[in-house]
């Protein structure tokens, strides 16, 4: 049985942001990992996504199917994926829903696919506004990141990466009963993710487990407990890179646990054409640019 991670609490409303960036930049470089409180997304908000998302999951096949994966948003079925490469599994066994940008230049080119307004006529609203809140509290902890990293707090914003960032939205579902498998299957897979930060929510079924140590073997998985309300905040591989690797992008993985498991994970990157090199302040003689 795996042990416990007990990972740092941030609040993004603290008054005392110094002492905030300092936090943000230990949880970073120790776990890669963190939980994110009082961040402006409100509770009822939350439950009425992950209510829409158990609606989406519930249709039958053929229909969701009608809303396949095109453009990076959109449905992919189980087993569809296996985020770990080297695994020989027959995929991962969640099913997932992309919504992309809602906002800005992105959002015009009206990419998103949406439910029968018919069937769901709040469901489009729920998930852009869901999308919208989690965009505001993500710039909020880009800024203190900047501080984290000794940098001025609109660093980001200087070199252009918060000029039309890049939010995309992933309703998963994992089923609870996967029958008999010779093989193990997982939720989802061991992987980090590529990006610049990642904020989850979940239904509070457990599951997610994290390995601190990826270069070793073998691998020490511990579980992430569910705090009601809070984010779970990780680092991506383009800032783990970008902070010459000050700051970790640590793998993690979703185990089954006989019971169906309902996320949101909010992946958030910069302007697209924004340069990602190693920070003057995340370099030095002795640790060089990577």
């Amino acid at each position: 049985m795996a042990e416990t991670v007990e990972l740092p609490i941030i609040d993004l409303s603290s008054p005392d942001r110094i002492s905030t960036a300092k936090s943000i930049r230990q949880a970073c470089v120790d776990y890669g990992f963190f939980y994110l409180v009082n961040h402006g997304v409100e509770g009822q908000l939350l439950s009425k996504v992950l209510e829409e998302s158990k609606k989406f999951f519930s249709l039958p096949l053929k229909e969701k199917m009608k809303l396949s994966r095109k453009h990076h948003r959109g449905y992919t079925p189980l087993y569809a994926e296996n985020l770990d490469p080297l695994s020989r599994s027959k995929g991962d066994s969640k099913e997932t829903f992309y919504v992309g940008p809602v906002e800005g230049d992105m959002a015009q080119t009206n990419l998103n696919q949406w439910p029968s307004q018919e069937i769901f006529p709040s469901w489009r609203f729920t998930m852009e506004s869901y999308h919208k809140k989690l965009m505001s509290a993500g710039k909020k902890l880009i800024y203190l990141i900047a501080m984290a990293l000794n940098l001025d707090e609109d660093y980001f914003e200087k070199v252009g990466a918060l000029d039309t960032p890049s939010g995309f939205l992933r309703l998963l579902h994992y089923p609870g009963e996967l029958g008999c498998f010779n093989e193990q299957i997982y939720g989802a897979s061991e992987h980090s993710d590529y990006g610049m930060i990642t904020l989850l929510a979940s239904d509070g079924v457990p599951g997610l487990q994290v390995c601190r140590d990826k270069f070793n073997q073998p691998r020490l998985w511990e579980d992430v407990l569910h705090i009601n309300g809070a984010f779970i905040v990780n680092v991506g591989d383009m800032m783990e890179r970008w902070t010459n690797c000050l700051f970790r992008s640590t793998l993690h993985r979703v185990m089954p646990v006989g019971q169906e498991r309902y996320s949101l994970a909010f992946f958030l990157d910069p302007n697209p054409d924004c340069v990602v090199e190693c920070l003057e302040s995340c370099c030095s003689p002795s640790c060089p640019a990577r």
